[in-house]
């Protein structure tokens, strides 16, 4: 079964051009332009992924993609952004919305055809079905995050990067590091300074627990994991 792809733009000559290279692929294409169309289209047909512009007649696409990150039934749905500004400050407001990826218009079809493909062909890493560390428990296969047994709400990104600093506690990850294993073939084009942007959202979400992840300066992130000591036999 091919993957679905809802494009939300209010130009509909790029609709269809989007749409045309889309549907080449093989992919199924479902198309919006606008906020309030792409909504209701979104939780209808709960699409594999969401090309989403910035700028809508009736809405900002920042705002739609928080409002989409901050539901239970669509907030999975990884969204690549199109853009006509290339502000260091409106990449990082579409990442901090929860966007996973971002395009600047004018693009090439097929590096938007490229960037969906790696989207989707992302897949999760072989580890445990289940990591306990301290107050935060996380099942990768499940898509499931607990601090102190509640269960918390993340985006793709934040989810990627707890799973991948959990999966090495201790360990020192680089910026660059974690901009390879959570953005892949796109590493080079994404800025430091967005990891920051996530680390600290995603931070903001822990609760009790947000202090594990530790901060290194100059260098990267950690997730500091202390095993609970044995009890002690007389």
């Amino acid at each position: 079964m091919s993957s679905t792809i809802l494009v939300v733009d209010d130009e509909q000559d790029l609709v269809n051009l989007v749409c045309y290279n889309l549907k080449k692929e093989g992919y199924e294409v479902i198309c919006a332009y606008n906020g309030t169309s792409a909504l209701e289209l979104t939780w209808e047909k709960q699409p594999d992924l969401i090309i989403l512009d910035l700028m809508l007649p009736d809405r900002s696409g920042v705002d739609l993609c928080r409002e989409i990150k901050g539901d239970e039934k669509m907030k999975k749905i990884p969204i690549i952004m199109l853009t006509a500004r290339s502000s260091e400050s409106d990449r990082i407001s579409g990442f901090e919305a929860g966007a996973e990826d971002y395009v600047v218009k004018p693009f090439s079809p097929k590096e938007l055809t490229l960037r969906v493909k790696a989207m989707l062909g992302r897949t999760k890493a072989e580890i445990p079905d289940t990591l306990e560390l301290g107050h935060l428990t996380i099942m990768p296969r499940e898509y499931r995050v607990l601090v102190a047994d509640e269960e918390i709400t993340l985006t793709h990104i934040e989810f990627k990067i707890l799973t991948v600093l959990a999966s090495f506690p201790n360990v020192v990850k680089t910026r660059e590091q974690i901009l390879e294993a959570v953005w892949k073939e796109d590493a080079e084009e994404i800025l430091d300074r967005t990891v920051d942007a996530h680390v600290k959202r995603l931070r903001g979400k822990l609760g009790i627990a947000r202090d594990a992840i530790e901060t290194v300066r100059g260098i990267g992130y950690r997730l500091n994991h202390k095993p609970t000591s044995a009890p002690t036999t007389s």
